[in-house]
Order: C-alpha cells, then structure tokens, then sequence
C-alpha cells in the first residue's frame, strides 16, 4: 500500500436531484459560498446518453465547483435517478459564535434543526442541521489547540 502524496485531496460531491442551482445561489446567500464553474447538460461538447436524464434535466447543472472558505464542494443535479444524500454531513468551521450563529441560521432557514446551537465539552458553540436541500450540516466553533 502506498503512502499519499501531499497534493492528495478528499472532495466531497453532492448532487441535489434537479434543485443544484438553487443550492449554489442558497449557499452563496447563506454562508459565502462562490461558484468557481457551473456547467449545463446541454453545454457538453459529447452528447449525454439517450435515456440518461429525465426530461427537463437538459439545462440542469452537470457539475459545478464552489468554493466555501478554503474548501471546493463539488455539485451537481445528476441524472435525477440518485438516491437522497444520507449517510453524511458538511461540517462548516467557523471562528466566532457570531458567526456560527450566522451561518446556522442562514443554513437551517426551510430545513430542520436536529440539535440546536450549544456549548459541548469541545467547542463554545456547536449545532446540527439538515437544510431545505435534505443536506446534513454541522456548525462548529473551531477552538485552536492549546499551546
């Protein structure tokens, strides 16, 4: 087994079942986030397989890259057969409670709090979500480590 070189990166990939471009304006609003490349179904060069998309997907977002902080979060709405996102959350580091608060409320607006907002033994501010787009997210507090 080999060792992995430092250029190695783990990116997660989303897709949002037809509602991508909603996603990407909601996370521009709700936490900062910027589209560094959107591309359609219908702008690629290769013709997409017969009976690949729904109906209605020719438009839909074949693959975007957004940037969140210093992190790319790779999007797309897929083929519009993929199961719901479970299994997994975003969790989104933050400096300050102000702005913890911020962004959880932003991110749980149309979504569902599964533990709001609160002190733990690890951060002064940590809090769980799902969004209007049935992502999981965690909001934490990153506390430097104690020199």
């Amino acid at each position: 087994m080999s060792a992995t070189t430092p250029t190695t990166e783990v990116q997660p990939y989303v897709f949002f079942r037809g509602r991508c471009q909603e996603a990407i304006d909601f996370y521009a609003a709700a936490i900062g986030a910027q589209a560094e490349q959107v591309m359609r179904f219908d702008q690629s060069p290769d013709p997409v397989p017969e009976g690949m998309l729904q109906p209605g997907y020719e438009h839909k977002v074949m693959h975007a890259a957004v940037r969140i902080g210093r992190t790319t979060l790779l999007m797309s709405d897929g083929c519009g057969t993929e199961p719901p996102a479970a299994g997994f959350s975003l969790a989104l580091q933050v400096t300050t409670e102000a702005e913890a608060d911020r962004a959880f409320a932003a991110l749980a607006e149309g979504g569902q709090v599964t533990m709001p907002l609160g002190k733990t033994f690890w951060s002064p501010k940590f809090g769980m979500l799902t969004d209007r787009f049935g992502i999981g997210w965690m909001v934490n507090v990153a506390v430097p480590p104690a020199a």
